[in-house]
Parts: C-alpha cells; structure tokens; sequence
C-alpha cells in the first residue's frame, strides 16, 4: 500500500528523474501554462455574451478559487515531491478507484487540450505568415472535416493540419531532449508574450472611454447567465480556462531541486502574477472598446478590435488606430503563448502517466526513463503520435468549456483531500501549511462547483461520459493490476 511516507523514501531513492528546476522556471513554467489562449481568445467572448465590462469580476471570482485551490495543491507539493499532480494526491487521501478518476479526468486538461491548442496554433500561425505575404495551402492547414473559401468564392477541403503536428513535434522533442532545456525555451516564451500583455495595457490604458463602463454590471435579461451576477458567474466558469496551467507546476515536483520550498512558489506567485496581468488585461479591452462590439468574434478578433479603438477618434465617429503595429505583436504572443502551453500540457500529462504506471494503472511503457536525459521519453512519444494524430486530422471544436469542468473537479478532490490528510495524519511535516483549514478548503471546493454548476447541461453530460468510458477501463483493467502489485 503506497503511503505518504512510502512516496517521499521514493522520491529520494530509485529510478527518479532529474532534478533541474528552481523557484524561477517553477514560477514562468506556471506562467507559461496559464497566459495563453484564454486571454486572448476567451475574454471578448465572456464580456460580450455574459458578464459585460464586470467581466473583470469575474476574473476576479475565478482568481479567488484558484487561490484556495493552488494553497491545497502547495501544502500537497511541498508534502509529496513527486510527479502525478492531483492524481498521487487523492491516491493516499481517497478510496483505490478515486486516483484513477482524477487521473482520467487530467486527460482531458493536458492531452486533450494540448491538441486543441495546437488547432488554434495552427489556425494563427497561417495568418501570421499571410500578413507577411506567405499563403500556405489550405488543404494542408485544416483537417478533413473543416472546409474554407478562398478568395475567388471557391470551396476547399481539408487534408491535415501539418502546422498543429509541426508544434506538437517540436514541443514533444524539446520535452524529451530535458526538463532543463524545455525550461530555458520556456522562459524566452514566458518574457515574450508577458512583455505583449503589459504593453498592452500600457498602450491602451490612455483610450479607455468611462463611457464603456457605464453601467459596469448590466442588467440581466431574464436568462440565467445573461449578464447581471449569473453572467459574472457563468463569465467566470467560461474563463477558468485562461487559469488552468498553475497546477501543472505540481506535475514538475519531482524534477523541482527543492521541491518542498520552490512548489509552493512556483504555484502562487505564478498565479499572483497572472491574476494582476488578467484583470488590467480585461479592464484596458472592455474600457478601448465596448462589450457589445465583440460579440460574434473569435479567435484573435476582439483582441484586433480592440487595438483598434486605440487612437484619436475622428469627427465622424470612427477611431483612427494608432498602434497598427501591435495586431501583428498581438499575434506573435499568441504563438508563443500557445507553444509554451502545449509543451506544459504535454510534459504534465506524461508526467501523470508517469505516476499512473508506477502504480500500475497504466502499462509499464509509460514510466520508461531516458538513460541519459532521465525523461519519460517513451511516454513523450506515444503522446506526440497521440495528440498529433488528433491535431492533424480532428477539426476544432469548443471544448474550453469541457477543460475547465474536469479540472475544477480535481480542484475540488485536491481541497476535499487536504481535509482528510489534516483528520488522518495531523502531525506529519508539512514544509507549507494551508493556512484555516477546513475553511480556506472548504471555500475552495464552495467556489469551484458554483462555477462547475454554472456550465451547461452540456459539458456537465460530456464529463459523465467520459468518466463512466474511464470507469470501464478501470475495472476491466487497472483494478486486477494494481491489487496484485500491492500484495
């Protein structure tokens, strides 16, 4: 039977990997994993359809439950300093099958996501080369279920997406090459697109219009999630997305140099920082531009309009932009933002994997170390095939929805097992303490199933699919395996 204290011998002896990270790329690894496509894409969307410019509260709301959640995962990390995230967490916390579950349920952040992203990575990096007078063949850049219209009115059919299975490659292989090396890509990524986001706020900050704050919370429209509070809650739910990535960092625990002190930093200054950079973010987009000028945009799209209400505005009304520059600026952090998210997604999942194959869940292939590079290198690889077989040939679809439901489920199984841990095993060391357990747990698991339940009936169906699928497996598989390696 694997125990706390089982863990931590492990992790000081055997087949561990390699030990690189310190409090810095713990803390731009969490930046890397977080800043991406939810601030860019997500924010016009959530202020245009739900919350209006008091989306910023909502940013606020979804802060809020990260920060209960990030202490549990900090007092886990610093406790537990092996990779496996919230999986090995709830395996000493909770009963056999619960590990699986969260397990499971991570596929759906990191693989699964990980491909999603690389669609839209794809989908921005062609409009990056066309602004340079560089078209790539359409037939090459979707797959073949997305269609396109070219210039000339005509249709063309997709065939495989060989940009989306360019980056899921390169970030695999950089994976595999060394945790150190991926973190140094990492930090030039993180510096990049943070320095896009301040500047910005910077830039914009001068053309905000009080106008487009007024009234700051509109007046619901007899739907529920349509503005008023349950559209800031219902916002809040939808840009969770932009926060998922800080409990990655949790993921890296076993190749952080001081994982006791480091994790706990690495999980809440990443998140301090992002939080501070989202919330100007939202508030320079919603006060350039009104909330109801994004709504049927996408993409890139109310990000470009809003760099487009900054300038003088003419006589007629019309706003003459005056930093045309920064769309293409705006673009490049997009790239990066995405890339440095993809190879996040990609390293925790393996890393989960990991953990789930030293337990037996999971076939022994996935905790296959690297001689030299001390890297689960076979795990890289099937993920790489994986996630780029479904990036080259699986059209996008809208699944942010989908992410954020099973990743504040394991949100609230981390809060809930840190409860446990304090009844069943008060006096064990712990490096980070919690601070008012139960109450900073409780509120934690409060406030991440509001959001759960402010999702659609939809997502909430596709979660119970996708666990019972994993269930299945469980018991069909996983269940004889790791009763007979605990015997």
């Amino acid at each position: 039977m694997k125990t706390i204290e089982s863990i931590q011998l492990a992790a000081k002896e055997g087949n561990t990997l390699k030990r690189t990270l310190g409090p810095f790329n713990l803390v731009t690894l969490g930046i890397g994993a977080i800043i991406g496509a939810g601030l860019f894409s997500i924010t016009g969307g959530a202020a245009a359809h739900n919350a209006g410019p008091a989306v910023t509260i909502s940013f606020v709301i979804a802060a809020i439950a990260c920060t209960f959640a990030g202490l549990c995962y900090a007092e886990f990390a610093s406790m537990i300093p092996v990779a496996g995230s919230a999986y090995t967490y709830s395996y000493v916390t909770m009963v056999k099958f619960m590990p699986w579950i969260i397990g499971w349920d991570l596929v759906l952040e990191y693989a699964v996501g990980a491909a999603t992203v690389a669609i839209s990575w794809s989908r921005y990096f062609v409009k990056f080369l066309h602004n340079f007078g560089i078209d790539l063949p359409p037939s090459m850049t979707m797959s073949p279920f997305d269609t396109a219209t070219l210039s000339d009115g005509s249709t063309v059919t997709g065939m495989i997406n060989i940009p989306a299975v360019f980056i899921v490659v390169l970030m695999s292989l950089l994976l595999i090459r060394g945790t150190k090396e991926s973190a140094t890509v990492n930090n030039v990524i993180v510096i990049l697109k943070v320095a896009v986001v301040l500047i910005f706020i910077a830039l914009g900050w001068g053309y905000i219009k009080q106008s487009n704050y007024d009234p700051y919370i509109i007046e619901n429209t007899g739907t529920f999630g349509e503005y008023g509070w349950s559209g800031i809650f219902r916002a809040a739910g939808i840009i969770f997305f932009a926060y998922i990535g800080f409990d990655a960092v949790s993921t890296a625990a076993q190749e952080a140099k001081n994982p006791s002190r480091d994790m706990p930093i690495g999980i809440l200054v990443s998140l301090v920082i992002c939080t501070v950079l989202y919330i100007l973010f939202a508030h320079v987009m919603t006060g350039v531009a009104n909330f109801k000028m994004f709504a049927g945009q996408d993409g890139i799209a109310p990000v470009a309009l809003a760099i487009d209400q900054m300038g003088p505005t003419n006589a007629d009304g019309t706003v003459t932009p005056a930093y045309p520059w920064l769309n293409n600026a705006i673009i490049l952090a997009i790239l990066a933002g995405y890339s440095s998210v993809i190879m996040v997604m990609l390293m925790g999942q393996t890393r989960v994997f990991f953990s789930m194959a030293e337990d037996r869940f999971l076939p022994d292939v996935f905790r296959k170390v690297h001689a030299d590079y001390k890297t689960p290198y076979l795990s890289n690889l099937l993920f790489m095939v994986f996630v780029g077989l479904f990036a080259a040939f699986v059209p996008a679809r809208v699944v942010g929805e989908m992410t954020s439901i099973g990743t504040l489920l394991a949100f609230v199984l981390v809060c809930m097992g840190i409860i446990v841990l304090r009844k069943t095993k008060p006096d064990l060391p712990r490096a980070f303490k919690t601070p008012l357990v139960p109450l900073i747990p409780i509120l934690g698991i409060v406030s991440c199933l509001a959001m759960m339940f402010s999702l659609g009936f939809d997502t909430w169906l596709r979660l119970i699919i996708w666990m019972a699928i994993g269930l299945i497996i469980y018991f069909l598989y996983s269940k004889e395996r790791v009763e007979n390696h605990e015997q």
